[in-house]
């Protein structure tokens, strides 16, 4: 890390095992002086709820929060992370590295702003996979631009999703099967 000190990061991601409590909290101990200056920790992506995130920065293994928006369960638990690191006064900049989840992300992302800390933050942005979904996310200026339609931006299309299912038994995929249909012709709640 003193090779790297002279670039002066704002932060490092994971230095150590996603779910290694101590070793970040070593990690972060040990990297906050530097001749350069801090340099901050970050994980989260691995995380799947609150109460990880909870014993991290009651550790005080974070510098910065980087929660995985599908793998903690949805907004209840996304919500539940975004309170807690406001709470211990760490940022957060959702992992936003798969399909969908520049999508998904954009929305907490205002939330955060929005409802809990007014501050700018960063947010990954991955350009691929965009062209499978009804609203993509956009991004114009190094910005991402608020998107104007209803819901969290991850409904994908219906071309995609026939070509893409996994196959289920025999080698069809459920989304064409008969026990499908009132799933696939309900109402949507947006």
């Amino acid at each position: 890390m003193e090779e790297l000190a002279q670039f002066k990061p704002w932060f490092i991601e994971e230095p150590t095992s996603p779910d290694d409590i101590l070793g970040h909290a070593a990690i972060r101990e040990a990297l906050k002086d530097t001749p350069h200056g801090a340099i901050g920790v970050a994980t989260g992506e691995m995380c799947q709820n609150r109460v990880i995130f909870k014993q991290f920065l009651q550790s005080g293994a974070l510098s910065v929060v980087q929660p995985d928006a599908c793998r903690v369960g949805g907004v209840n638990e996304c919500l539940a992370i975004l309170l807690l690191a406001r709470k211990f006064g760490i940022p957060v900049v959702p992992h936003s590295g798969g399909v969908g989840l520049p999508e998904y992300t954009q929305h907490l992302s205002t939330i955060d702003y929005v409802v809990m800390t007014g501050k700018k933050s960063v947010l990954e942005y991955v350009d691929h996979l965009h062209e499978h979904f009804e609203y993509p996310a956009r991004v114009r200026n190094g910005y991402y631009v608020t998107p104007m339609e209803p819901g969290y931006s991850v409904q994908m299309k219906a071309h995609s999703m026939e070509r893409y299912s996994f196959p289920g038994e025999d080698g069809k995929s459920w989304w064409r099967s008969e026990e499908a249909k009132p799933v696939l012709q309900r109402a949507r709640v947006v």
